[in-house]
């Protein structure tokens, strides 16, 4: 069960951008956002952190950060917090099966998922030997697809949303709710592919986040208007460092962090209505 698309105002509330298959980066963030100890253990309270997408591709320690943010997540909870991980367009190109950025490694961890030669259905047998564990564990309903089906598309947590790629009139209209309910349901294999993981969907619009000028803005703030918040914070393109736009009703907090990038670890802080970059 995914949580809820809308939260109430933690005290604290942290956000950090891709990670991109690269666990250190991941470690990275969380502690300099101070909710890990050197063992990985949560120690961030009732903090809320949201993760705004792109675990997946380009780097070799995907399912390992799969599966490090859902224990995670439950000790996070446990202790009165929550971490909040978000799809990105590279979480649903690999439902799709478009797994042109995935690494050799990332197929070799996933083959033992492959089912046994006799036991091989059609699509699985279209994909080489080494491909067929990746293919089993992320297409839909597939085990993976389904700890995907876990997580939101879009949250909002007090006045803030929180997206990878932008969040624009036409999908707050539509509601996150239903963009949410469709990702999800299609993951679970329960339900066709929807429109919103397409070139215009909320996965991977830039208009926040590249050449963001008078129309952009514009076209946010009509969006921060029907949702009835303050701000929206991105990932998705990658930033020299955070930054902001639009009068701050904008952050964009995907600093290439990855081994693939070459960046480093920063995240986003925010205490009421004040935002402050941490590194």
């Amino acid at each position: 069960m995914p949580p809820p698309t809308r939260h109430e105002a933690p005290e604290r509330l942290v956000a950090l951008g891709d990670v991109h298959g690269d666990f250190d980066a991941l470690w990275g963030a969380l502690t300099l956002a101070d909710v890990i100890d050197g063992d990985g253990r949560w120690i961030g309270g009732e903090t809320v952190v949201v993760q705004t997408g792109d675990q997946l591709d380009r780097g070799d320690n995907e399912r390992y950060i799969l599966d490090y943010l859902e224990w995670i997540t439950e000790e996070a909870w446990d202790d009165g917090g929550q971490l909040l991980v978000l799809h990105g367009n590279h979480e649903t190109m690999n439902v799709e099966l478009d797994l042109r950025y995935v690494t050799p490694n990332g197929f070799e961890d996933f083959a033992d998922l492959a089912p046994p030669e006799d036991e091989l259905d059609n699509l699985l047998l279209e994909y080489p030997e080494e491909e067929r564990g990746r293919v089993a564990a992320f297409r839909p309903a597939g085990p993976y697809a389904r700890l995907l089906a876990g997580h939101n598309t879009t949250v909002i947590v007090g006045d803030t949303a929180f997206v990878h790629g932008g969040i624009l009139p036409e999908h707050a209209e539509i509601g996150l709710e239903v963009i949410n309910d469709d990702i999800q349901q299609w993951m679970l294999g329960d339900a066709d592919e929807p429109d919103h993981i397409d070139g215009d969907g909320p996965l991977w619009v830039r208009d926040y986040s590249d050449e963001t000028g008078p129309d952009e803005c514009a076209d946010l703030e009509e969006t921060l208007e029907i949702l009835g918040i303050a701000r929206m914070v991105v990932g998705h393109t990658v930033q020299n460092e955070i930054n902001h736009a639009c009068d701050e009703q904008v952050w964009r907090v995907d600093v290439g962090m990855a081994a693939y990038y070459g960046g480093y670890s920063q995240v986003l802080e925010i205490r009421g209505d004040e935002v402050t970059p941490l590194d």
